[in-house]
C-alpha cells in the first residue's frame, strides 16, 4: 500500500513531476489515510468515510471499475453503506453506483441513500438525448481505451452506449447547501460551479477533511474542453477560495493525490484559484479592450511559475482551450471574424484555396514541408484544406496523417492528442491502398 500523503507531500515541497500515471492511479487500492478515512484509487476515487452508522461514500467510480473498488472496501470493513454523495454526474463517478445498490439487495440491507444536486439528473436526461454525441467524443478522447472508460469493459459489438445502464439517480437533491449526519460525522455539502453546474464539495468538520471532487485533479482544471459543454473558471476558483478559508488539513480529491497540511493544502487551492483567475482576467481585458479570440488564444499566457507545478501540468486540459470557454461564456460563439459569421463550406473554401495553390497536391506538399520544418500549426491547416479539396486522394491524406501523427506528438495534454490521433487514423485508413 502507498503512502499516498507521503507521495503528495514529496511532490508539492519540492515541486517535482514525475509524470501524470504516478499521481493518477486506477489501481482500485484502498489507502487509509486517517482515522475512519479511507481513499480507493480507480479512474476517479471513491472516498470512504466509517462512521458506525454505515459508510459514507463520495462517488462510485466507472461501471468497470466498481468490482475492484468494492473488493478493497470489502477487505477493509464490513460496515454497510448508508450514504452515496455524487460530486457530480460525470459517468466516472457514478457509473459504479449499481454495484453497491446491488450488493445491498443481495444482503438484504437498506438501499445506499443517494445524494446529489438538483442539476445531476437534468444532467441524465441530456446524457440520454445526446448518447450517440458523447460516445463518439469519448472514444476520439481516450482512444484507444473509450471503451473501457466508457464503462462498456467489452469490445463486443453491442449498442453504442455513453454510461452505465442504467444511470442511478439521487433520491436526496439539494440546491445551495445540505447538512447530513452519520453517527458522529457531520458532512457540509456545498453547491459550487466549475467543470459542471451540478458539483458539490463536502466540508467534514470532524476530521478538518474537504471532499474536493474534481475542483482539484492533479492537471491542469478541466475548465476548456473543446468537446463538451460549458465550463466556469471564475466560480471554480472562487470555490478553491472558500475551501481554502476552512483552513484545511486534509484535502480529497476524485482525481490524483490527498493532500495533508494545512500551509501545504492552502498553497496548492491558492495555486490553482490563481491560475484559473489570471486567464480570465487576461481574456476579459482583451475582450473588453476589442480583441478577437485569435489575438486572445495566442496573447494569453500563464507564467512557468504556474505550470511547472506538479499538480497544473497541462496533461488533459490546457490553457488554450480555457480561454475558448472564457471567450465563449462572456462573449457568445462569434469569434471577432466576420468571415466567419456565415462562412462558405469547408470543402468550397478548400477548392478555392487549392486552385489558387495548383492543386490539392500543392497544398499537400506545403503542409508537408511545414511539418518538418516544425511549423505543425500551420501545416495542419494546409493538410485539411488538402483533403476538402481532394477527399479520395490517398496522397493528400497520407500527407494529413503524417502532419497530425507529428502533431499528436508534439502535444502534452490527453484532448489534443486524442482529437489529433484520430485526424491521423481516420486519413491513414483512406491513405492505405485498400482504402
Amino acid at each position: 500500500m502507498a503512502d499516498l500523503l507521503a507521495l503528495s507531500a514529496r511532490y508539492i515541497d519540492n515541486d517535482i513531476y514525475e509524470g501524470a500515471g504516478l499521481v493518477n492511479r486506477p489501481t482500485t487500492e484502498l489507502s487509509e489515510l486517517g482515522d475512519g478515512i479511507a481513499m480507493i484509487e480507480a479512474f476517479s476515487h471513491v472516498v470512504v468515510f466509517r462512521t458506525g452508522d454505515g459508510l459514507v461514500l463520495f462517488d462510485t467510480s466507472l461501471e468497470a471499475f466498481a468490482g475492484g473498488v468494492l473488493k478493497s472496501l470489502r477487505r477493509w470493513t464490513d460496515e454497510p453503506v448508508s450514504n452515496i454523495c455524487y460530486t457530480h454526474g460525470h459517468a466516472d463517478h457514478v457509473g459504479g453506483t449499481g454495484a453497491f445498490v446491488c450488493e445491498a439487495c443481495e444482503k438484504s440491507a437498506r438501499r445506499p441513500r443517494i445524494i446529489g444536486h438538483e442539476n445531476v439528473s437534468p444532467r441524465f436526461r441530456r446524457y440520454e438525448l445526446t448518447n450517440g454525441y458523447n460516445y463518439t467524443i469519448n472514444a476520439r478522447q481516450f482512444a484507444p481505451a473509450a471503451e473501457l472508460r466508457m464503462g462498456e469493459g467489452s469490445a463486443a459489438p453491442g449498442p453504442r452506449r455513453f454510461g452505465p445502464d442504467p444511470w442511478i439517480e439521487p433520491d436526496t437533491t439539494f440546491r445551495d447547501r445540505l447538512e447530513i449526519r452519520a453517527g458522529d460525522t457531520r458532512f457540509e455539502l456545498r453547491h459550487a460551479i466549475g467543470e459542471t453546474d451540478d458539483h458539490l464539495w463536502a466540508w467534514v468538520p470532524e476530521h478538518k477533511a474537504i471532499c474536493s471532487g474534481d475542483f482539484v485533479t492533479w492537471v491542469f482544471p478541466n475548465a476548456g474542453n473543446p468537446q463538451k459543454v460549458q465550463r466556469y473558471p471564475l466560480e471554480w476558483a472562487q470555490a478553491l477560495r472558500e475551501m481554502a478559508a476552512l483552513e484545511p488539513e486534509l484535502l480529497l480529491p476524485a482525481h490524483g493525490l490527498p493532500i495533508a497540511g494545512r500551509a501545504r493544502i492552502a498553497t496548492v487551492l491558492d495555486n490553482i484559484a490563481t491560475a484559473l483567475e489570471t486567464l480570465v482576467s487576461q481574456t476579459l481585458d482583451m475582450m473588453n479592450a476589442g480583441a478577437r479570440l485569435d489575438d486572445i488564444v495566442h496573447g494569453v499566457k500563464l507564467p512557468d511559475s504556474l505550470m511547472n507545478k506538479p499538480y497544473l501540468r497541462p496533461v488533459y486540459d490546457e490553457p488554450e482551450f480555457v480561454i475558448h470557454n472564457i471567450w465563449r461564456l462572456y462573449g457568445g460563439w462569434y469569434d471577432g471574424n466576420p468571415a466567419r459569421l456565415k462562412p462558405a463550406s469547408d470543402a468550397a473554401l478548400a477548392a478555392e484555396l487549392a486552385g489558387l495553390a495548383g492543386g490539392a497536391g500543392a497544398l499537400a506538399a506545403r503542409a508537408s514541408a511545414l511539418a518538418e520544418a516544425g511549423e505543425l500549426r500551420l501545416a495542419c491547416h494546409l493538410a485539411e484544406l488538402a483533403v476538402q479539396a481532394a477527399p479520395e486522394d490517398r496522397e493528400a491524406h497520407g500527407v494529413r496523417a503524417s502532419v497530425y501523427a507529428a502533431r499528436r506528438k508534439a502535444e502534452s495534454s490527453l484532448m489534443a492528442k486524442g482529437i489529433f490521433g484520430f485526424a491521423e487514423r481516420e486519413s491513414a485508413k483512406k491513405a492505405s491502398p485498400g482504402a
